[in-house]
């Protein structure tokens, strides 16, 4: 089989060299009247549907006309018609077969003549149906490709794809519940009746919002420009799930640069994974007014893991004014307090929380009580910005005798546990040692990673190489006494669903070491999928932060009001004042019915901004922490063991 191979090879090879002997013909253009029709009827064919339907009204109005002039001029008809009769009776016999049997009686030679022409218009009915048909079909491959133009104003544009993309677009939902037909458009590189299906899927509710997608590049300007992005609200720049999703997020954010024009146009939100590539981003944007808000993943998740581990319930809160259910954070430029203090500032609305003063791009949160509110804009708490206008003042009274007197405890070194490493590992131990008093302890324990433990101040940390699912590790490296346990999932290492599933298991023998100890110990979790936030209830934890979903509720308030961000910062930096809940009875006696307002007050009085209450009694079932924030002034609470209120203080 070899050598009859090799001998084909040959043989191919001398024909070859033969055909390469022969004289080459060289084919000259051709330049006669032939050639010339030829070259633009190519042309006019090439221009799609319009031309072929062209084409077919041009033949038919040929052949109508050529049988007509045929009908007259040779008297086949018994009763003679004129031309335009004639016409109309040939246009009736090219377009419809069933006028031909309607010629009884009449002349053979006019029969058949009418045949003739009833089947050349069948052929081209039936080409005129079949180019109708293929247009159709081509325009909607097109309209499924995603490629039309979106014609919209004041709408919410969306680049990129990612799990977030869901939360997203639920919150610009409810956002646009006010407004009078709101859209969402979306541009990703992926297939268009996809990115609507697994919209519709995700988020069944939209709450009147058009979500519109389109198939494209965000980085090419010619794709961009798709979602009309110089007249909408907003922009949203998500970070997807490539190798170099900052790359192609900058590129993005330079297409759009090089549409919009530079004193005006919509807000620009961006989604970065890397802290490294922020300045570069913000180079960007640095001749837009406001710039261009950006939100490090990496880091916001690092510090909120932080925050919410140093307190049972904090999750809630955040969680409570960073999505748009419930109550949020808006800024009133409005208001008859400007000879007011800040303490004055706290009672005066009845339904409105008031956290902190604004004045341009510099916000200060929970300032001194004595703090004269001048010209400076409010920051509130609040149902939704439609009640900022019409907003009730309090009457609620103080009741200054149920206030109680602590003086707080003094920072002590504590013992703290991380099960698992992950990207933002280092960052969660820089801002845990920021917390941390002196001689506090800190053991990590993980079986994937190289972790890199960076160099703290307060904190003695302790690296364990061993499974973080094996029972034995665990009761010996969680000891009841201990402060807190963060257990942080594998994403570096391993997919979302496994590295979830890793840390549920991880989960339920932590909570079952603490519980055999009758400790009260919080345990918070990391977790990738905002699905899996039910399950982790299953193992009674005291809360659960998903990665995407906390950055993506912020992305959709940025969006909303760029003004928001020194708000987030100041809220997740150690500097300045920070969430706490405290015991209730270090504010008014227990056991006591008293007003909301009276709370604020006692809160007040210590240098602190009361924003909530936290009870086992508002715990929905599944939860062992329930949180309620913007409490009405007049409302009244009780004080008992185990309950605390939700402050904005520094440490």
């Amino acid at each position: 089989m070899a050598r009859n191979a090799q001998a084909l090879q040959r043989r191919t090879a001398e024909a070859i060299a033969q055909r390469s002997d022969l004289p080459v013909r060289t084919r000259t253009a051709s330049t006669g009247l032939r050639a010339r029709l030829r070259y633009g009827f190519d042309n006019t064919m090439s221009r799609g549907t319009p031309a072929l339907v062209a084409w077919l009204f041009a033949v038919t109005v040929l052949l109508v006309v050529v049988f007509a002039v045929i009908d007259v001029v040779s008297g086949m008809r018994r009763d003679q018609l004129g031309f335009w009769e004639a016409a109309f009776q040939a246009l009736l016999h090219a377009l419809d077969p069933g006028t031909v049997a309607g010629d009884t009686g009449a002349r053979w030679s006019f029969i058949l003549t009418m045949l003739v022409l009833t089947v050349a218009g069948l052929f081209i009915v039936s080409a005129l149906i079949g180019v109708i048909a293929a247009g159709i079909d081509a325009r909607i491959a097109e309209l499924r490709r995603g490629r039309s133009v979106v014609l919209e104003s004041g709408h919410s544009v969306i680049l990129g794809w990612s799990d977030s993309i869901f939360t997203v677009i639920s919150e610009l939902s409810i956002a646009n519940e006010s407004r009078r037909r709101p859209v969402v458009a979306v541009l990703a590189d992926r297939d268009k009746v996809e990115m609507e299906e697994e919209i519709r899927a995700k988020v069944p509710d939209l709450r009147g919002t058009r979500v519109v997608c389109r198939s494209g590049a965000p980085s090419d300007i010619d794709d961009l420009a798709i979602l009309s992005p110089t007249s909408a609200r907003s922009v949203v720049v998500l970070s997807g799930d490539g190798a170099e999703p900052d790359r192609d997020v900058i590129k993005a954010l330079l297409a759009l640069r090089s549409l919009l024009a530079v004193d005006e146009g919509p807000r620009v939100v961006a989604q970065l994974r890397d802290p490294a590539n922020l300045e570069v981003a913000r180079l960007i944007g640095r001749d837009r007014p406001g710039g261009i808000s950006l939100l490090d993943i990496r880091e916001t998740v690092a510090k909120l893991v932080v925050q919410t581990s140093r307190q049972s319930g904090a999750a809630a809160v955040y969680r409570e004014l960073f999505d748009y259910e419930g109550d949020e954070i808006y800024f009133l430029e409005e208001h008859p307090l400007a000879g007011a203090t800040y303490a004055d500032a706290q009672l005066h609305y009845d339904q409105l929380t008031v956290i902190g003063v604004a004045q341009g791009s510099s916000v200060q949160l929970n300032p001194p009580p004595d703090t004269v509110v001048g010209d400076r804009s409010l920051v509130v708490i609040a149902e939704d910005d439609s009640v900022l206008a019409a907003a009730p003042r309090s009457v609620a009274a103080v009741a200054e005798d149920a206030f109680a007197d602590h003086a707080g405890e003094p920072a002590r070194p504590t013992h703290a546990v991380v099960l698992g490493w992950n990207e933002r590992a280092p960052i969660i131990l820089r801002e845990l040692d920021r917390y941390a008093a002196p001689g506090s302890t800190l053991t990590v324990v993980t079986e994937h990673g190289a972790p890199g433990v960076p160099t703290t101040a307060n904190l003695a940390v302790t690296v364990v190489e061993a499974g973080t699912t094996r029972r034995a590790v665990l009761d010996e490296h969680v000891p009841p006494g201990c402060d807190q346990v963060i257990v942080l999932c594998y994403s570096d290492d391993l997919d979302a669903e496994a590295a979830d599933a890793t840390t549920l298991i991880t989960l339920l023998h932590v909570r079952d070491i603490l519980a055999r100890s009758e400790s009260s110990t919080p345990v918070i979790s990391e977790m990738m999928d905002d699905r899996n936030r039910v399950l982790a209830q299953v193992a009674d934890i005291d809360d659960v932060v998903v990665s995407g979903e906390i950055v993506s509720l912020m992305v959709a308030q940025l969006s909303e009001d760029a003004r928001i961000e020194p708000v987030f910062h100041d809220l997740l930096e150690e500097e300045g004042s920070e969430i706490y809940l405290r015991p209730a009875e270090w504010y008014v006696a227990p056991g006591r019915e008293v007003s909301w307002a009276t709370v604020v007050e006692a809160a007040a009085r210590r240098g602190e901004t009361a924003i909530g209450f936290s009870s086992a009694r508002l715990a929905e079932p599944g939860s062992r922490v329930g949180v309620a924030v913007n409490l009405a002034k007049g409302e009244t609470v009780v004080a008992e063991p185990g309950d605390r209120v939700v402050v904005l203080a520094e440490l």
